[in-house]
């Protein structure tokens, strides 16, 4: 069965690209396949993998119809990918069609089989595309940041996923609230840790048991087209990071040696 999961949180800057890549390549590490889904107008999914957006059909094209997905999906060092770019962003006034909110799932259908796992980065707000995602996917991962901010909209981002349970997919899940960038020496981090099990315990979820340290290496593995995984594997957050895979995987893909 292929587990599609999706990384959200309404909140920019959290940790969704880093995560969702991490996941992609890690998977991918394991001897899954493993199809990345860049649903963010910005298009960093693609970016942080390696590829040249300006070169490829996008999940745009698929979406409007223009391209087949087969054809649009790109082979890279990590795994499969759509990639997504600016025109994305149209897709709020173009996308009027009804049951548009099943525009991705019903187009995920046709590859759907040739993966293991199916990993969708979401732009910073709850718009049709995040929707989208949420209606195609088996379960989410909220990645946030180890500050009183980024609790807040998490109500909103709470009562989506709920609409989207009771109007369109009753099977999804939340896999797990993921700390960004945590120091477990500090108070804040400490408060914030506290609070976010409360929020995991109103979406029937959990505070994932690893916390993501802070590191430059996380922002510096995009320029240079990769995962932190793979840029820098035995940095702080690359191991946590991994630990989170290895929850993902579970037994059928353990860590290679």
């Amino acid at each position: 069965m292929t587990e599609i999961i999706t990384v959200t949180n309404q909140k920019g800057g959290v940790g969704k690209t880093t995560t969702a890549s991490a996941l992609i390549c890690g998977l991918h590490q394991r001897g899954a396949r493993v199809l990345g889904v860049d649903l963010d107008p910005q298009g960093n999914l693609g970016f942080t993998l390696g590829l040249d957006i300006g070169e490829t059909d996008t999940i745009y094209d698929v979406l409007s119809g223009r391209k087949p997905i087969e054809s649009s999906i790109v082979s890279s060092e990590y795994g499969d990918v759509l990639p997504s770019d600016i025109m994305l962003s149209a897709a709020e006034v173009e996308f009027t069609a009804p049951r548009r909110e099943f525009l991705l799932d019903q187009f995920l259908a046709a590859v759907r089989s040739n993966y293991d796992f199916i990993i969708i980065d979401t732009p910073p707000s709850l718009n049709i595309l995040t929707v989208n995602a949420y209606v195609a996917s088996t379960a989410l991962i909220v990645p946030m940041e180890a500050e009183i901010l980024s609790l807040v909209g998490i109500t909103q981002l709470q009562e989506t996923i709920e609409t989207v349970r009771s109007t369109f997919n009753p099977q999804l899940k939340v896999l797990g609230i993921l700390l960004n960038k945590f120091n477990p020496r500090l108070t804040l981090s400490r408060e914030v840790l506290e609070l976010a099990e409360e929020v995991a315990r109103q979406l029937h979820s959990q505070v994932f048991t690893p916390k993501v340290r802070r590191g430059v290496d996380v922002a510096v593995a995009p320029a240079h087209g990769q995962s932190v995984l793979s840029y820098r594997p035995r940095s702080k957050p690359a191991l946590d990071l991994m630990e989170v895979v290895n929850i993902v995987a579970g037994d059928r893909f353990p860590q290679k040696n």
